[in-house]
Order: structure tokens, then C-alpha cells, then sequence
């Protein structure tokens, strides 16, 4: 799943790439965002964890992953 997080005060969205379902993963930003946990804490396919302060959190975008084209075709 694609997950994308904007943070305040940051000027590019962070995006990667979990293999956690869209309600794991809304259950994790929800209980960042009710102040239960200071942090919101992911991590990605490749084992890198993205730690984003809950307070900071302008908006969490939860979608399929993008299929990559690959050669020349039209577009």
C-alpha cells in the first residue's frame, strides 16, 4: 500500500511503501492523531522506519501502489 504524509512546515509529501493493510494503517494514524502516541511510527518494505511527531501531521493519503510502465508505449 502507497502511503503518502504531508507534515507542516515541510515542503515535500513523504511517501513509501508498507505492506500493511489500509485498516492497519488507519488504526496507526488514528491513534496518533487522538494523542496516543506522540509519534506517528511506519515502516516501509525495506525495513526503514519514517517517524513523523503527531502534531505535525497535515494529512495521511492511504492508496494502492502505482503500476510501473516500463518502454515506450503511448501515453
Amino acid at each position: 500500500m502507497e502511503v503518502k504524509i504531508g507534515v507542516q512546515h515541510a515542503p515535500r509529501e513523504i511517501v513509501l511503501e508498507s505492506d500493511l493493510s489500509a485498516e492497519e494503517l488507519e488504526s496507526i494514524v488514528a491513534a496518533a492523531l487522538n494523542g496516543s502516541t506522540p509519534l506517528l511510527s511506519l515502516t516501509d518494505n525495506k525495513g526503514r522506519k519514517v517517524l513523523v511527531p503527531s502534531d505535525r501531521l497535515s494529512y495521511v493519503d492511504l492508496g494502492e501502489p502505482s503500476a510501473r510502465k516500463v518502454g515506450f508505449g503511448a501515453l
